[in-house]
C-alpha cells in the first residue's frame, strides 16, 4: 500500500510542476534541508514526497526484522528494504539531472519493481507448499500477461517522457525524450490492446483447465482494470492530459501492475495442503474392520 501511495504521491510532485521545488539534494535548498519561503508550495509538495521515504523505510524495517524473526521470507524482505534507498539515490539523480526524463522513467519502475515485490513478499508468508495450482501452459500465459504488462508500463514512463507534463515547466530547465509525442502514445495504446487479448485469453482459459478456479477471479480483476486504464488514457489523449485523469491513469497503472503480479502468483504458487484435523476425520471416516475374535477362528482338525 505505501510504495502504492509514493507513485502517487510522485506523480502528484510532477503533475503540479513540483519537481524542482526542492532544487538540490539531499538538501532541499542551498544549505536548507526544509522548503524555503522562496520555493513557497512546490517546495512543500516536493518535500513532503520526500519525506513519505520515511515511512517507506519504517514499514520496510518492521517487516525485515518481522522475516528474521521467523526465518521466513527474508530474501524478498531485504529486497524490498534495499529498493528504498536505491530509489532515494536515483531520486537525488532526478533533481541533480533536472529532471532528466529517462531517470525520472528509472525512478517509477522502481518502485512497480518494489511493489511486485512486497506482493510476493505477502504471499510467501501467507501461503504454505502443496503441489502447482495450474497447468503449465496456463502458467505461461500468465507470465506473458504480466510481461506484457511491464512493457505497457516501461512504454507509458517513455511516453510521459516525452508528453507535456515535464514536472518543472515554470523553471524551463526541463528537457524531453526528443521522441514524438503522438507516436509513442499510439505504440503504447498497440500494447494495451496486446495486454488485454491475452488477459482475455486467460480468462477463457481458466474455464477450459481444471485446478484454476483460484485464477479466474484475478484474471476477470486484471482485465476489468485494464478495460478501465484504457478508457480514462483514450479520454485523458482527446483532451489534452487534464491533470485530474493522469493523476487517476498513475493509480491505475499501479493496480493494473499489482493484478497482474497477482495473476502470476496465483498461477504459480503451490495449493495448500490439506490441514492435518481434515486428514484425521478422512481417516475417521474409512471403513473399519473388526478385529477377529481368536476364538472364531477354525482350526482345521487334521492339525
Amino acid at each position: 500500500m505505501v510504495n502504492v501511495v509514493i507513485v502517487v504521491t510522485g506523480g502528484a510532485v510532477r503533475l503540479t510542476n513540483s519537481g524542482l521545488g526542492c532544487p538540490t539534494w539531499p538538501k532541499c535548498d542551498g544549505n536548507s534541508l526544509i522548503p524555503t519561503r522562496q520555493n513557497a508550495i512546490h517546495g512543500l509538495i516536493e518535500f513532503g514526497n520526500r519525506t513519505f521515504t520515511f515511512v517507506l523505510v519504517l514499514v520496510a524495517a518492521a517487516t525485515l526484522l518481522a522475516a528474521w524473526s521467523q526465518r521466513r521470507s527474508v530474501g524478498l524482505a531485504l529486497a524490498a528494504f534495499l529498493v528504498i534507498p536505491a530509489q532515494a539515490v536515483v531520486g537525488g539523480v532526478t533533481v541533480l539531472t533536472d529532471l532528466n526524463p529517462w531517470v525520472v522513467s528509472t525512478h517509477l519502475l522502481l518502485s512497480m519493481a518494489n511493489i511486485a515485490v512486497t506482493l510476493c513478499l505477502w504471499h510467501a508468508v501467507a501461503d504454505r507448499a502443496g503441489r502447482p495450482a495450474a497447468p503449465p501452459a496456463l502458467r505461461s500465459l500468465a507470465w506473458a500477461t504480466a510481461t506484457m504488462a511491464g512493457t505497457v508500463l516501461v512504454l507509458g514512463t517513455i511516453v510521459t517522457g516525452s508528453g507535456p507534463h515535464a514536472g518543472d515547466l515554470h523553471h524551463g530547465r526541463v528537457h524531453r525524450t526528443g521522441l514524438d509525442p503522438a507516436g509513442m502514445a499510439h505504440l503504447h495504446a498497440d500494447a494495451v490492446m496486446v495486454l488485454i487479448g491475452l488477459t482475455a485469453g486467460l480468462v477463457f482459459a481458466t474455464y477450459l483447465s481444471d485446478g484454476t478456479a483460484r485464477l479466474r477471479r484475478p484474471a476477470w480483476i486484471l482485465l476489468g482494470l485494464e478495460l478501465g486504464q484504457g478508457v480514462v488514457g483514450f479520454v485523458q489523449y482527446f483532451t489534452h492530459l487534464p491533470i485530474g485523469l493522469v493523476a487517476l491513469h498513475v493509480l491505475g497503472a499501479c493496480l493494473v501492475w499489482l493484478a497482474a503480479v497477482e495473476v502470476v502468483v496465483q498461477a504459480t504458487k503451490r495449493r495448500l495442503e490439506q490441514p492435518a484435523h481434515r486428514v484425521e476425520e478422512d481417516a475417521d471416516q474409512r471403513p473399519h474392520h473388526s478385529a477377529v475374535d481368536p476364538d472364531e477362528l477354525q482350526v482345521p482338525a487334521d492339525l
